[in-house]
């Protein structure tokens, strides 16, 4: 699926960034269909891996979509292609945000979960690059809208984040504000948030290296998950005003 999105061209022309997303794995459900998850995976990855991981999870009430990035130039690499969700220029916390790239991901998302049944509850989550965009989906969910302006259609129960970093964190607070029922709908949407001890000293070793370790890192995360879930599933509708958990 390819999504196409504004951009400035030289000369103050906007111009158009086509993204092509991957292929989507999908994990059915081995019971009775109540509820759908979008998990997206990190920089470099593709939803293959993650789909095997989760198919073993003891959750057999859950759908489990996981679609494959767009394979683009990322400016932290000096410009080497690889599967990212959006553009990252450098890691910082002053590091501008690749809205337009963050934009199409969310919007490729809320298009898988808009044929899901209304009778089930649909979430988002991801590890790393694919968690900071599951937590930026929720901010648009929250918001009620894109950074573009258009809407956000999809009905959230839940966003997981393992691993990540929330997008646009300094101008959250003034879309909180400017939007009616936006800080509401931000406190009523139950977020699981992991993140390790380690620090990050050296990211670029460190994605040379994940393929030695992140399959051990991602099952433990996962079992936290697998709690929450469970527990989530016993929740109603009507009853979701919860405090974000952060493990």
């Amino acid at each position: 699926m390819s999504f196409t999105g504004p951009s400035m061209a030289s000369g103050g022309k906007t111009a158009r960034r086509a993204f092509d997303f991957g292929k989507t794995y999908v994990v059915r459900p081995k019971g009775k269909h109540q509820a759908t998850v979008v998990w997206l995976h990190g920089l470099g990855d593709n939803g293959s891996s993650w789909s095997q991981l989760l198919e073993a999870l003891p959750l057999p009430n859950i759908k489990w979509i996981c679609p494959t990035a767009p394979t683009r130039p990322v400016t932290l690499f000096g410009g080497f292609p690889s599967t990212a969700w959006f553009d990252v220029e450098e890691l910082s916390e002053d590091a501008p945000d690749d809205l337009e790239g963050l934009d199409a991901a969310a919007t490729h998302v809320a298009n898988l979960l808009s044929t899901e049944p209304a009778d089930i509850k649909i979430g988002i989550g991801g590890f790393s690059m694919g968690s900071a965009t599951a937590l930026y989906s929720g901010t648009c969910f929250s918001v009620g809208k894109y950074a573009n302006g258009n809407p956000f259609t999809a009905n959230l129960s839940a966003v997981v984040g393992l691993s990540g970093w929330l997008p646009c964190a300094k101008t959250l607070g003034k879309q909180l504000e400017g939007a009616d029922g936006a800080a509401d709908r931000a406190a009523s949407l139950p977020t699981l948030l992991c993140h390790g001890k380690g620090k990050l000293l050296n990211f670029l070793l460190g994605l040379s290296s994940h393929h030695f370790h992140w399959e051990r890192l991602a099952f433990y995360f996962l079992l936290f998950v697998v709690v929450w879930l469970l527990q989530l599933m016993t929740w109603s509708h009507t009853n979701t005003a919860r405090s974000p958990l952060v493990c």
